[in-house]
């Protein structure tokens, strides 16, 4: 049987990060004339939101569960009812992301998951990357790939929990699909541990597949022409603490360079709409990699907005979008990253002086041969688990 990927991943979510990782991950194999598409869930989101919903009703009086999901579920009420300009212009990010799916290729649509292996004739099927491994995914049983069967090979490419902790009562549910996997990598320290504690098995660190290609190599994604023709500082947040945006108006005071900001993608945050000097919302994955790559300063309290700035070799701040406490915190990716290049004093609190930190530099040198060893790797592990090299389904403990 000729070989042939299938990949599990999240191409179709309107967000950069994911939208990218998983055109990386399809890039890879793709690089390596290996056959392969994306697993189209077309049909299949009906039976996926059954599990999600589920979960969701058990979380109604998770209280940190909930106000976590409290400005996503604003958003979307402040633009049906109030939004206007918003409203509109939010259609029309959201038009940009469906337009770039076209560059996914997809399997045809199965009509259930028993179907995607019957049909699909995958000698593989891998998995990754993003927080694939939130509870509300196991809970919903797609991201597990408890539906590929024992004969066919079963990858995960720099999957992420997400969370460093497991609630009690999925533990088992965890177990159980993890030890399934044949070939299991991660993307963060702590991944590496919640396997150690769920299955005893030894978790390679990975790294997330846009890591995978230096900046080079991404410029077949993008314009070459820039698409903001002065200087501008560009600043990517998710999340909704104003003492960042302020730190980017202190940065823009120091400098003279304009903010550029994408706003309200997961939160409605009325002070974004203050701050930015432009606030484009026509920008598909693709512009977003020219806003970064074209930036004097990136301010971002986002993991894949850290990554492309160190691929661009960007002076760039990064802040913690979750109080460390936060049980809902998906700090641990960027703490991990940014321990790996030796930039941790990047990460800072909001309300640093701008003076002090727009001359400390950055030795890209440095940060280019570690990324460099673990792109490659990475790679490595990704070409021998292709192989079925190593660990096999029979060396599972």
């Amino acid at each position: 049987m000729d070989k042939k990927v299938g990949i599990v991943s999240c191409y179709f979510k309107h967000n950069y990060g994911s939208m990218l990782q998983a055109i990386a991950t399809q890039k890879i194999l793709e690089d390596w004339n290996i056959p392969n598409e994306t697993i189209n869930l077309e049909k299949l989101n009906r039976e996926i939101g059954k599990g999600k919903r589920k979960y969701y009703a058990n979380q109604l009086f998770n209280f940190s569960f909930m106000k976590a999901k409290l400005g996503m579920v604003k958003l979307k009420l402040y633009c049906r009812f109030f939004g206007g300009d918003l409203g509109k212009n939010i259609k029309v990010r959201d038009k940009k992301f469906e337009e770039f799916v076209k560059n996914f290729k997809l399997s045809k649509p199965f009509e259930t998951m028993e179907d995607i292996c019957k049909e699909g004739n995958y000698t593989d099927v891998l998995v990754g990357s993003d927080q694939l491994w939130l509870p509300v995914n196991i809970v919903a049983d797609y991201y597990t790939l408890n539906f590929v069967p024992e004969k066919v090979n079963k990858i995960s490419f720099a999957t992420s929990f997400g969370v460093s902790q497991i609630p009690e009562k999925y533990k088992e549910q965890y177990q159980t699909f993890l030890n399934r996997i044949d070939f299991l990598s991660v993307r963060e320290d702590s991944g590496v541990k919640l396997v150690k504690e769920l299955t005893k098995r030894e978790a390679k660190l990975v790294c997330d597949p846009t890591l995978l290609f230096n900046k080079e190599e991404w410029m077949d994604m993008q314009k070459e022409e820039r698409l903001i023709k002065d200087k501008y500082i560009f600043c990517y947040f998710l999340g909704k603490t104003v003492e960042y945006r302020k730190f980017a108006e202190r940065l823009k005071e120091k400098t003279g360079y304009k903010i550029v900001s994408l706003n309200h993608l997961d939160e409605y945050v009325k002070y974004s709409d203050k701050f930015a000097d432009e606030a484009p919302f026509d920008v598909d994955p693709s512009d977003f990699l020219n806003l970064v790559r074209n930036a004097e300063f990136v301010c971002t309290d986002s993991f894949h907005g850290t990554v492309f700035s160190l691929i661009h070799h960007k002076k760039f701040f990064v802040f913690r979008r979750y109080p460390n406490r936060s049980k809902v915190s998906t700090n641990s990716r960027l703490d991990s990253l940014l321990k790996i290049v030796g930039l941790t004093d990047r990460l800072l609190e909001g309300t640093e002086e701008v003076a002090e930190w727009m001359e400390k530099q950055i030795d890209y040198e440095v940060v280019d041969a570690k990324l460099e060893l673990l792109r490659e790797e990475s790679k490595e592990f990704l070409r021998e688990a292709l192989e079925h090299k190593g660990e096999s389904s029979e060396g599972k403990k």
